[in-house]
């Protein structure tokens, strides 16, 4: 008998369950903040990627009011017909002149530019190499294509050094890697990966996601942090949704990248354009970061004292060197406890468990931003070690 929906349904919700795996998301009853409001609870919030707090900033918003009365509410149409407005390229002219890049193009988001950057730029016969950790929409950017797909050992320059030299093409070769790795914290050697990936004559793309708006000067991100914004086998590709506090996408690199992106990649081309707002947004989030240092400085001195205490209470923060700290738990069932318990603490904590995170590695993944406290941050360290001493994760 044909399996209905209703059957379909109902049988995978049944796995998630009995695995402990059913995500139900908290919903945030204030704006998304340093302190925010969920399930009626006051809390802190160590949740979110609004990294430099542009998420709810007066300036950011008022931009964005004075581009939706200017421009009207929605673009109307897609980039190639009737959608592309003037601030539309003036911001991609923005970008590549913050990012050092010939040229740059914005998406509707980062998950659907890793979709049409690689699936514009690899054809059969070429060879993508891609490191093992990579973001869900790096993986799912490369299915769409018919590149021979290869994959190296985290953030292991030997292993790809072995895995280019074993595999030769003609064709095209490219290196993938994300800056900044989203679960674990930690970044990319890419100084080593473009050295490997230039001795077998392969172009580096990096998704930026979580190094824009953290690391190089004023934020030009994981590729600036290394030296390498100007170069022409370097592409970067990442989300103006989470230092940027708003949303979309963006590709960055040679001066041709942009004229062939808006050719043949699909999200552009059958997308709608970003409404005026956004743009508005972004354009003031970008000017912000560059006019005031102090958001990064704050980001930072943040990022140093929560991590080392929680390293001082004895939780495993598994090596992270960015904003984003995990703390390990193991099991998903330990690491959801904790953070429910965290919420009755008052710190707003999120627990990732398989397959967002890999089997025994159950995590809470804290972020903490520009907008924190050093009230905040105290706050959410003595809950965490009430937690972690009732759940016997630290000692004590």
């Amino acid at each position: 008998m044909t399996l209905t929906l209703p059957e379909r349904l109902s049988r995978e919700l049944a796995g998630l369950r009995e695995q402990g795996l059913l995500i139900s998301p908290r919903v945030l009853e204030t704006a998304n903040r340093a302190r925010t409001r969920v399930d009626g609870r006051d809390v802190v919030n160590l949740a979110s990627n609004n990294y430099l707090g542009f998420a709810d900033h007066p300036e950011i918003k008022a931009r964005a009011a004075e581009y939706l009365h200017t421009w009207g509410a929605g673009a109307g149409a897609v980039r190639t017909i009737a959608g592309t407005l003037t601030i539309h390229e003036d911001f991609e002219r923005q970008l590549a002149e913050f990012k050092h890049t010939g040229s740059a193009l914005v998406l509707g988001s980062g998950f659907t530019t890793n979709q049409g950057v690689l699936g514009t730029l690899l054809q059969p016969g070429d060879l993508v190499v891609s490191d093992e950790l990579n973001h869900a929409s790096i993986i799912d950017g490369l299915r769409l294509t018919k590149a021979t797909k290869k994959i190296y050992r985290h953030s292991d320059p030997d292993d790809l050094d072995r895995v280019l030299a074993e595999n030769p093409t003609d064709g095209l070769k490219m290196v993938v890697t994300d800056g900044v790795f989203s679960m674990d914290g930690d970044i990319a050697p890419l100084g080593r990966l473009i050295e490997v990936a230039r001795k077998h004559g392969a172009v580096t793309y990096v998704d930026d996601a979580h190094g824009s708006g953290v690391l190089g000067e004023a934020g030009r991100g994981t590729v600036h942090h290394f030296g390498f914004e100007t170069a022409e086998d370097v592409i970067q590709v990442g989300t103006l949704s989470k230092a940027w506090g708003v949303v979309g996408g963006y590709a960055a690199g040679h001066a041709d990248l942009r004229q062939l992106l808006i050719n043949r990649a699909r999200p552009y081309l059958f997308s709608t354009a970003h409404p005026p707002a956004v743009v508005g947004a972004l354009s003031a989030a970008l000017e912000l970061v560059q006019r005031d240092p102090s958001f990064m400085e704050r980001l930072w001195d943040n990022t140093r004292f929560f991590k080392a205490e929680l390293a001082r209470l004895g939780f495993d923060t598994m090596g992270s060197q960015t904003p984003i700290t995990p703390v390990l738990f193991g099991e998903p069932e330990a690491a959801f406890e904790a953070s429910r318990r965290l919420l009755d603490e008052g710190v707003f904590a999120v627990g990732l468990g398989f397959p967002t995170v890999p089997r025994g590695q159950a995590r809470i993944r804290n972020i903490v931003t520009a907008e924190h406290t050093r009230d905040d941050l105290e706050h959410a360290l003595t809950a965490y070690e009430r937690v972690g001493r009732a759940l016997g994760v630290i000692g004590g």
